[in-house]
């Protein structure tokens, strides 16, 4: 007896019960569903009695029992939407996520369009908010800086997908192996910030992404006070730092930002309504 092909409604129907552990299990499933037979989301509902070849449903079987076990659906995909670019995501790099949008948001706002600007993004795992930046302001010079050659690898090709030829990518440790005549307007980063014994670290998607772009020491500021301390460095007078933090963080950065002589101190809310962006105008050399 043949075994039964199954159609798209068939397979939207009973799939997210295969997902009890999800907040987004019917989402999850159409992600993934429209990945395994190559079709955006729109034709999973344009053409339900579709039916799966033995191949198609064989892989978003093998999908879902990844999904099952807790893998993220943007690593499974390759695929993660930020700002108005699809980027390749892989395990090297953290996934993007709407709260980092912010970020771009905010170095957009401070600086106005002309004249050109050079804006340094320090950790930028897939590109996201140097390209999204890049792309914005085509004229302006951006520089994207991280310590995993993988991640820039995933990052550079990113770039060449979207045709966005205004960006020059560093392998370095932080600032410490950048030109030492570089100089930006604008530095802005999402470092890693959370506490080395969180223990979110141990659920959810975070499980999965590297740690080394997610953990900063015992209080998760570790990397902040390292960019605060030498962003100066290969920053302009009177140019902005900007960084992501975390939603319980907000008073402890703004601190930090004061210590290190940056005025003008300004924070941004989320959509969900916390204080998740810092940004300081460094008036003065050290």
């Amino acid at each position: 007896m043949k075994p039964r092909i199954l159609s798209l409604h068939d397979i939207l129907r009973t799939a997210p019960q295969q997902l009890p552990c999800s907040d987004s299990a019917r989402l999850d499933v159409e992600v993934l569903l429209a990945h395994a037979i190559r079709q955006p989301r729109e034709h999973l509902h344009t053409w339900p009695e579709y039916e799966l070849t033995p191949a198609q449903y064989a892989e978003f079987s093998a999908l879902i029992n990844k999904r099952r076990d807790g893998w993220p659906v943007a690593y499974l995909t390759g695929h993660q939407a930020f700002w108005t670019l699809d980027l390749l995501v892989t395990p090297a790099t953290l996934i993007p996520r709407p709260e980092t949008e912010l970020l771009v948001e905010t170095a957009l706002q401070l600086l106005p369009a002309q004249p050109p600007r050079t804006v340094i993004d320090m950790g930028t795992g897939s590109g996201a908010i140097a390209l999204a930046i890049g792309k914005e302001r085509l004229h302006w010079q951006i520089h994207a800086v991280d310590v995993s050659g993988d991640a820039l690898d995933v990052a550079r090709n990113n770039a060449q997908r979207h045709r966005i030829h205004n960006v020059t990518f560093h392998h370095s440790n932080w600032l410490t192996s950048l030109p030492g005549d570089l100089r930006a307007d604008i530095i802005v980063s999402n470092p890693p910030y959370i506490a080395e014994r969180d223990p979110h670290l141990q659920q959810g998607d975070v499980r999965f992404e590297p740690a080394t772009a997610l953990v900063a020491g015992i209080d998760g500021l570790d990397a902040i006070r390292t960019l605060l301390a030498t962003g100066h460095t290969h920053l302009q007078t009177n140019a902005w730092l900007v960084i992501e933090h975390g939603y319980d963080q907000a008073t402890a950065t703004q601190q930090l930002f004061a210590q290190h002589h940056f005025q003008e101190i300004q924070q941004q809310r989320d959509l969900a309504g916390h204080l998740r962006v810092t940004a300081g105008k460094l008036s003065r050399s050290k």
